[in-house]
């Protein structure tokens, strides 16, 4: 009857498979990994676990090499390999997805009409560790290391590791405050590479000796992962993905990233540490990330809290010119070694040609072929000759359409660094959402000089927002920032985002520093707004004035 079952399962258009027909049980640690492989092979339109606790190794899953923008390449082993689907809707009916050593949870791939829902994600084993200060000496900071998180001393260094003493590397070390669940009033990151020296003072009880760390008793020291290897749910060249009732307690990179994708949704998608688990931190990365996207970006009732990067990021990629071939063909490198292998020129594609200093655009051009000569420089050929300002050094850029963002009713705490990095020239709103951020609550960015990010705003508003006690830490010069990495000389002639509404919110600070911070801007308003002073930190900062803006045009401030 089982396999009948099954069988039927298998015909185009049926109802729901189940994913106890191909193998995978709920709550008894067995691999379900097998399972998934088949019950996506069968290609079904509805894809449903029946609540309970699965577990996913690698061992069995589908293996691929991936360029994942702003994550790091590499050949991954993917629970959840859905590539060429049209139409597909996997419910967990609120599942606990619980995946085991180094593999990748969701991959959605050239697919269109995808839904994912009611599950959560974890790992048994976070690519991250904590440790409890409990001393500081001039010989070293005195930690104890929860069992969750296996390690050992090995010729004077810390190293971490699995059950099976496979090394977890760590790179970095960040102090975290567990009373208010935040990174610690003005802490910075230590970046340390993948060795600690330490010595063992007892169980679980390490000494270690890192140059000018300094921690306070009772906080929690976060290593850091070395490496952005494996994402949460990676949406590459898709169209029309849904991710709804989702707690991503823990990946080994971004939360959600997504490239050259169109039409993403999340709704009620949650980044937290899993309730009792004792953890500080999430995710290791961003909670979310959207490269080269277009159509809409839709984000509604979220919660992102507490992951080891921003809550955000919206951008385009710039490539660096390196030489003119002829009038009308050039060699371009993808500089960030986070973005090599990321192919975004096409032919028929309309490029922008960018001055990397000034960041002002001076022409565009449309593409007539290209060839790739490796994952770092690609030689393309225009339909006409390019621009005779076009200089060594300038960048190119899609000037296709950016997506629309709406970003509403969702709640950003307690992470390392920033919230909202904004860089789409689409329609974006910002509405009725909270902010605590120990850096800028909101910044728009962009540069030609190390991260290669293309943004340059053209219509944002930010309205009804609530702003509670930001900037206590050290990943900001203001609540709100509108910057880019464009050379000081150049600011006065650049105008590199346009038309910023910042209307109708409440601004809580502890201290007299700045609420808005811009320069090269051509039409800022801010208007409507209210300023409430706290006493919930001591002043970080000397008094400024809140609004400082420099080098821009059409500024309404009342």
């Amino acid at each position: 009857m089982r396999l009948l079952l099954a069988t039927a399962l298998l015909l185009p258009g049926a109802f729901a498979a189940d994913i106890t027909n191909f193998g995978g049980h709920a709550g008894d640690g067995s691999d379900t990994t097998p399972a998934v492989r088949a019950a996506l092979k069968s290609k079904p339109k509805k894809l449903v676990f029946p609540k309970g606790r699965y577990d996913f190794y690698p061992a069995q899953a589908f293996e691929k090499y991936q360029f994942i923008s702003n994550n790091d390449e590499g050949l991954k082993r993917i629970a959840f390999p859905i590539i060429g689907f049209e139409g597909l809707e996997i419910d967990g009916q609120g599942s606990q997805f619980v995946f085991h050593g180094f593999m990748s949870p969701f991959l959605v791939e050239r697919s269109k009409n995808v839904t994912l829902k009611n599950f959560s994600i974890d790992y048994e084993r976070t690519f991250h560790s904590e440790a409890k200060v409990i001393a500081i000496s001039e010989d070293g900071v005195d930690l104890e290391i929860p069992e969750q998180y296996p390690f050992r001393v090995e010729k004077g260094l810390l190293l971490f590791n699995g059950k099976n003493k496979e090394q977890y590397p760590t790179g970095n070390i960040l102090e975290f405050d567990p009373k208010r669940r935040e990174t610690a009033y003005m802490a910075r990151d230590y970046y340390t590479g993948p060795y600690v020296e330490a010595e063992s003072i007892g169980p679980r009880k390490v000494r270690i000796d890192v140059p000018k760390l300094t921690a306070t008793a009772g906080n929690i020291l976060v290593f850091g992962a070395a490496n952005r290897n494996h994402p949460g749910f990676t949406i590459s060249d898709s169209s029309e993905t849904s991710l709804s009732n989702i707690n991503i307690y823990h990946c080994g990179g971004m939360g959600v990233i997504a490239q050259r994708s169109r039409d993403i949704t999340l709704d009620y998608v949650n980044v937290t540490p899993a309730p009792g688990s004792g953890r500080v931190v999430s995710i290791t990365a961003d909670a979310t990330h959207f490269v080269n996207c277009t159509g809409r970006i839709v984000m509604t009732h979220c919660l992102f809290e507490n992951q080891k990067d921003d809550a955000t990021n919206i951008h385009g990629i710039y490539a660096q010119i390196t030489r003119q071939i002829s009038p009308s063909e050039i060699e371009v490198r993808l500089v960030h070694p986070q973005q090599l292998g990321f192919d975004f020129i096409v032919p028929k594609a309309r490029l922008e040609l960018v001055h990397g200093p000034s960041m002002v655009t001076y022409g565009d051009a449309t593409v007539k072929a290209v060839e790739r000569v490796n994952k770092e420089f690609t030689r393309v050929t225009f339909a006409t000759a390019l621009s005779k300002d076009l200089k060594i050094g300038d960048v190119v850029a899609s000037a296709h359409a950016s997506p629309e963002v709406l970003i509403a009713n969702c709640t950003f705490r307690g992470n390392r660094a920033r919230g909202l990095l904004i860089g789409s020239r689409g329609k974006t709103i910002i509405e009725d959402n909270s902010f605590h951020i120990p850096g800028a609550a909101i910044l728009f960015e962009g540069d030609a000089r190390f991260w290669f990010e293309q943004a340059g705003v053209r219509d944002v508003t930010i309205r009804r927002n609530r702003f509670e006690n930001c900037n206590f830490g050290v990943w900001g010069k203001a609540t709100i920032e509108v910057a880019a990495g464009i050379e000081a000389s150049q600011r006065a002639i650049s105008r590199y985002n346009r038309n910023i509404t910042i209307e109708d919110n409440l601004f809580r600070v502890f201290d007299s520093g700045r609420i808005v911070l811009a320069y090269s801007v051509d039409g800022l308003t801010i208007r409507n707004n209210k300023i409430e002073r706290t006493t919930e930190y001591k002043p970080a900062r000397p008094a400024l004035e809140p609004f400082d803006i420099k080098d821009s045009s059409r500024v309404v401030l009342k």
